[in-house]
């Protein structure tokens, strides 16, 4: 197993830490959230765990965690979520999240503003000084809008390309059956609360991966001496 993977592996294993018998939890999506759900399944198997229930953010997520066992609500059907767990595609100092490497954001999003507490889990490489310098922001929007949304994003300083898929012909289509518009930003992203609300006033978006005051904590994975550790990252 390589150093990233470690990482993964070692800040899954420390989200897993912090659930509770009896918790709604939010199942989130990627390598690493797929890492912790795996974790999460041993402990309840064990029965470390007791009572617990998962909302997932995925379809992936959702066909992994009913294989593994683990009982599963919808969204609509829970009033709030005990703790969410998610990775993340970049992380800044301010805990503001870009989100939307698996094309996933919009029920990451409704997940994550549901839960009393928002975790991140990352390896060390997804801390950045500023969102948007190396990984493209996602904003999904409805088939027929997407021209107009691009035009519209050139406006606010943003360069956007539709997601194309890697082994089908044509675009990427959401969960939600929508398009994405992947987008850079002339020098990054200097206000990112402010343009995640521009973004999703644009007629025919239905969200974007900007992730904007809801982290409560960001567990890190790194490397020091060649030895894999986790650092946990709260508000000041």
């Amino acid at each position: 197993m390589n150093l990233q993977n470690q990482m993964k592996q070692a800040v899954a294993k420390a989200a897993v830490d912090q659930i509770q018998n009896g918790m709604i939890l939010g199942l989130g999506s990627g390598s690493t959230a797929a890492l912790m759900i795996e974790a999460l399944a041993l402990k309840i198997k064990s029965r470390e765990i007791k009572d617990i229930v998962g909302v997932t953010t995925s379809f992936q997520g959702e066909v992994l965690a009913t294989e593994l066992g683990i009982p599963l609500k919808s969204l609509s059907s829970v009033s709030e979520i005990d703790l969410a767990i998610d990775g993340a595609d970049e992380v800044d100092p301010e805990f503001q999240l870009i989100k939307g490497g698996g094309a996933c954001h919009v029920q990451e999003k409704l997940v994550a503003a549901l839960a009393k507490k928002f975790i991140v889990v990352v390896d060390s490489t997804k801390l950045v000084e500023k969102l948007n310098l190396q990984f493209k922001l996602p904003v999904e929007v409805l088939p027929s809008a997407w021209k107009q949304v691009q035009k519209t994003l050139i406006s606010l300083g943003g360069e956007s390309d539709l997601r194309m898929a890697q082994k089908k012909a044509g675009p990427i289509v959401t969960d939600q059956g929508n398009l994405i518009l992947d987008s850079t930003f002339r020098n990054g992203i200097d206000q990112p609360e402010l343009l995640e609300s521009q973004i999703n006033n644009i007629p025919g978006v239905l969200e974007n991966g900007l992730f904007t005051n809801l982290t409560d904590e960001v567990l890190v994975g790194k490397v020091e001496n060649d030895v894999v550790d986790v650092e946990s990252l709260k508000k000041v």
